[in-house]
């Protein structure tokens, strides 16, 4: 993490705004295209939901995707904060964070796919001065269930933006089964060369924004129905958007982590993936704390407990002295307040040095254990069945050990 102030700008932007701005002027944008704001949730998904949690703006939104009338209307727009443990080993490079805010609009069986894109390239281009030679699309190509996106198509088209066909790449869904769709992707270029290749052949291209035509449901004999409306849920990562704005080079360099970049390289002598790990992990942690979270041997308890032992693993692979106890507590309380959640940061700090505590014992313990002659071989399915079961080690807390 670049601990030097860097107040240039990406040359495909007119401005550097703040995090702060660019939320306001997503906001504003499409208020004055007919949408009413929602409040965003907390992480916990609506009952009923089968995700830990929230992972996308839509998930809050399912029952009114499926037809029930929103008290609000039919055009929305949202910030709402997600979790995400698929990409958790993917923490560390320049896109990626487990806690993230997600800036969404939705038309609920309202305007069409092409009228969204159409506001989307309008808010890139002329309300955030991103050059449109940066910008690149994808479409959903068809396959042998749905056809080939021809409207997204001809939009980008008519934009003069070029355009990727793909299958897999542009079909969103929410799991095995439920709603879905295909979607349009909008892509801008971070290289230091033009643009050159393609989204799915150069990851220089970096997404910015999905649109999602959801017009589907998938039954669990994989063939699709009709929604009872045909929606689009739209989604843009808000710290990838306002790093690119702000010329950095990575979401760990948005003004969100000014604090971070300033105070944790002082505690912790870290090298850059290692650093960044360490501060989305804390910042996540705080966050899933914040609503209401401890950690646990199971369920969400289980995924901060993940959090929690992976950013300590990290820490202590070269000082095993460190100790969260040195964590300033203005960060938490920034992160809390960034959230918008009521809670003493005293507190989420005390969760924090719990679990320290407590995954200290728990190596000592597995150190002591797999010393045994027993586990100085190869180890078996029985063996980490039992060391589980017996002794409480996780088999990735095993694998760990066993290579010190």
């Amino acid at each position: 993490m670049n601990t030097e102030e860097n107040t240039g700008t990406h040359p495909g932007t007119h401005t550097r705004l703040s995090t702060e701005d660019v939320v306001r002027t997503f906001v504003e944008y499409f208020e004055e295209r007919g949408h009413r704001r929602i409040t965003g949730s907390t992480l916990m998904p609506p009952p009923g939901d089968p995700v830990l949690f929230t992972t996308s703006g839509m998930h809050p939104l399912t029952p009114y995707l499926e037809g029930q009338p929103h008290p609000l209307g039919r055009r929305l727009v949202n910030v709402q904060r997600c979790l995400r443990t698929t990409d958790l080993e993917e923490v560390g490079d320049s896109t990626h964070l487990t806690v993230f805010e997600m800036l969404g609009t939705w038309s609920l069986g309202d305007y069409e796919g092409r009228q969204s894109l159409d506001w989307g390239y309008g808010l890139l281009t002329d309300g955030f001065g991103i050059d449109p030679s940066l910008l690149h699309a994808t479409v959903f190509g068809g396959d042998d269930q749905v056809g080939p996106d021809t409207a997204s198509l001809e939009l980008w088209q008519e934009r003069g933006l070029p355009v990727e066909l793909t299958v897999q790449d542009n079909w969103w869904s929410n799991g095995p089964t439920g709603p879905c769709g295909p979607d349009s992707e909008i892509f801008m270029w971070t290289g230091d060369t033009p643009p050159e290749s393609t989204p799915t052949g150069d990851d220089r291209w970096v997404e910015l924004w999905n649109h999602v035509m959801m017009r589907h449901r998938r039954l669990i004999d994989g063939s699709l129905v009709p929604l009872p409306q045909r929606n689009i849920d739209t989604g843009l990562g808000l710290e990838r958007l306002a790093s690119l704005l702000q010329g950095r080079t990575s979401v760990f360099e948005c003004d969100l982590f000014d604090p971070w970049r300033h105070l944790v390289p002082g505690l912790w002598q870290l090298d850059e993936p290692s650093l960044r790990l360490v501060c989305d992990h804390l910042r996540s942690a705080t966050v899933v704390i914040g609503d209401g979270v401890h950690p646990a041997n199971t369920g969400r308890g289980y995924v901060l407990r993940r959090l929690v032992r992976r950013l300590l693993t990290v820490l202590w692979r070269e000082d095993p002295s460190r100790e969260l106890v040195d964590l300033p507590v203005e960060l938490v309380l920034h992160t809390l307040d960034h959230f918008r959640q009521d809670v003493d940061p005293d507190g989420v700090r005390r969760v924090l040095l719990d679990e320290e505590r407590r995954f200290r014992r728990l190596l000592e313990r597995g150190r002591q254990v797999l010393a045994r002659p027993r586990f100085k071989g190869p180890l078996n399915e029985e063996d980490f069945h039992y060391l589980h079961d017996t002794h409480g080690l996780p088999s990735d807390l095993v694998l760990t050990l066993r290579q010190e």
